[in-house]
């Protein structure tokens, strides 16, 4: 028996650094993001001899998980196995359609794939009832936190202990530019641990939740340019803690910062442009209004795209 599963990518715009329960993966503010549905991690699951094992998932571009990595994706299959007591051993195979470990949330997608391939299994092997998307959330989030907010579209809001889809209703395209495709050198498990003692640390969450209530009521609104501005905020805000975390680390590089340089002089020629994020790494997310696809295409010009148009 062969288990298939599939999970997109996410992006939050409201952040989630920092946790409250490590061990938990328990968030200290509240998170909003966009569901990015053409990256996408792909999970097989098929029966072993002797013991669970990890390997690539041919057909896709090759994935090189770490020992470490190797370990922290079996250790959230044992768990899952655990939870619905399936028998026997499994190779796990996975891989995704977009670069990983480069700030493209390829750990959100990969766990939340893994979640919902061994649901798959444990209902095939009737050792479970159904279970909502919430339920699912909960558990695929003590693999890896933001996975939670992968089985949500297009906009999922996770507090606490799980994430639930937003009401959020506006359909937005999606491009994210590749200024590096580079391994990190600081991994984000690390980076929540690392910021926690940054001077900026303090007051984190209250700037987050406050920008949460202001960026939800100005997408409900489709004030475009508010919603711009804080999602410019929020994630410099981020990358401040990681530039003033001791000992200091970082993820923007030259390229990220000519690039962000072009995408606001955008904005102040012609008073329109994209939503600009960033996640732990040098990669740039850019949303966009489907009707601002034309000039899009020219912003973009010249520059290393992933891109998803309507």
């Amino acid at each position: 028996m062969k288990i298939e599963a599939s999970a997109p990518s996410n992006i939050a715009l409201i952040k989630y650094m920092g946790k409250s329960s490590a061990q938990n993966n328990m968030p200290t503010n509240a998170s909003l993001s966009f569901t990015l549905e053409h990256l996408r991690s792909f999970v097989t699951l098929e029966l072993a001899h002797d013991r669970d094992q990890w390997a690539p998932l041919e057909g896709l571009p090759e994935i090189k998980l770490s020992d470490s990595g190797q370990a922290k994706f079996l250790n959230h299959f044992a768990r899952l196995k655990e939870q619905w007591k399936i028998p026997a051993h499994y190779t796990v195979r996975s891989a995704n359609n977009f670069p990983a470990d480069c700030g493209l949330a390829s750990s959100a997608s990969s766990f939340a794939a893994l979640t919902l391939a061994v649901y798959e299994l444990a209902k095939r092997m009737s050792l479970t009832p159904e279970l909502g998307q919430v339920e699912l959330s909960r558990l695929s989030r003590l693999g890896s936190g933001s996975s939670c907010r992968s089985l949500f579209s297009p906009w999922a809001l996770w507090r606490d202990d799980g994430a639930e889809k937003s009401a959020i209703g506006w359909h937005l395209d999606h491009a994210v530019i590749l200024v590096s495709e580079g391994k990190k050198q600081v991994s984000s498990s690390q980076a929540h641990i690392r910021v926690s003692n940054s001077l900026l640390y303090n007051g984190r969450s209250e700037r987050a939740e406050a920008r949460l209530s202001e960026l939800t009521s100005a997408l409900q609104a489709r004030s475009w340019r508010q919603c711009f501005e804080l999602c410019w905020s929020e994630f410099q805000d981020m990358h401040a803690l990681f530039e003033t975390s001791r000992p200091a680390f970082g993820y923007m590089t030259s390229e990220s910062q000519r690039v962000l340089a072009h995408l606001r002089q955008i904005w102040q020629e012609t008073d329109d442009g994209p939503l600009v994020t960033m996640d732990a790494g040098a990669n740039i997310h850019l949303l966009i209004r489907p009707e601002q696809s034309a000039r899009a295409n020219q912003w973009l010009q010249g520059l290393n795209c992933i891109k998803s148009w309507s």
